[in-house]
């Protein structure tokens, strides 16, 4: 075998040596080994941004980890500030942090440098903005996306979260119902469909959604409330489930409760 032979084989027992302490020692996955190893050998910045998308999916619950994920985009963004998704995703991870103004820094970023190309930044500005209390803005961004994808029932579901804070109840009934023609039995536009009802003071038009809610949130599997929310960790997959069915819930108490009390009060002003 020639010195260059050797050389390699060395290099390879090296890392194989490293690797094991590491596990050993250090208690680092052998995924994250993994990574580490194979981007020392290609630091490139699609790299990056493909590990942080691998360790920021609530689909992939072994190996989300928003911290990693964040490590890797950072990473990407420095190496190439226009890399399509990067900014997007960045803001995404603040906005989970609860740190909106760097949030809206990252997709307005990203909006800035690739637009329509990417309508879902649209999106995710909305939300950033809708928890921000700049419902009006929100709603534009809203409105903005559901252009390019009008039957996306998350989007139509928090536009009418916006617009209901916005006072805008009519608007938000309008939305609900249009989307619920395409997803009659999504608890999420239905409950929404109720709440924008109620606060029309419809109340037997609100229960009956109301009603309807309750009884399709039943059969929502953890695996679709994830899915709806894809940032999210996984292991709160069950517990945003069981919040979900008590605001479905309570959303139908409520809407009883103002039957009963307008009813209680008719009788009185009847007699």
């Amino acid at each position: 075998m020639d010195f260059r032979g050797r050389s390699q084989l060395f290099i390879v027992a090296a890392i194989l040596v490293f690797v094991a302490l590491a596990i050993l020692f250090l208690r680092v996955p052998p995924d994250y080994m993994y990574e580490n190893i194979s981007f020392a050998f290609d630091p490139s910045a699609s790299r990056a941004f493909a590990y942080g998308e691998q360790h920021f999916s609530s689909a992939s619950p072994d190996s989300y980890d928003v911290g990693r994920a964040e490590y890797f985009f950072n990473i990407a963004v420095a190496k190439d500030p226009t890399l399509l998704y990067v900014h997007h995703e960045l803001a995404r991870i603040s906005f989970l942090h609860g740190e909106f103004p760097d949030a809206m820094k990252q997709i307005n970023l990203q909006i800035t440098m690739h637009g329509d190309t990417t309508p879902n930044s649209y999106y995710i500005r909305g939300l950033i903005e809708g928890f921000m209390g700049d419902y009006a803005d929100s709603a534009k961004d809203y409105e903005h996306f559901l252009q390019f994808d009008p039957h996306d029932w998350a989007a139509i579901n928090d536009y009418a979260w916006v617009l209901l804070k916005a006072g805008r109840a009519k608007d938000a009934e309008v939305a609900t119902a249009a989307g619920i023609a395409y997803f009659p039995n999504n608890p999420w536009l239905l409950n929404s469909n109720a709440t924008a009802l109620y606060e029309l003071k419809e109340y037997p038009e609100a229960l009956v959604s109301a009603q309807k809610a309750l009884a399709t949130v039943q059969n929502l599997t953890e695996a679709e409330w994830l899915h709806a929310y894809p940032g999210n960790d996984p292991k709160i997959g069950a517990q945003g489930l069981a919040a979900f069915k008590v605001a479905v819930a309570d959303n139908m108490h409520t809407i009883d409760s103002a039957i009963a009390s307008s009813t209680v009060q008719s009788k009185v002003l009847h007699e």
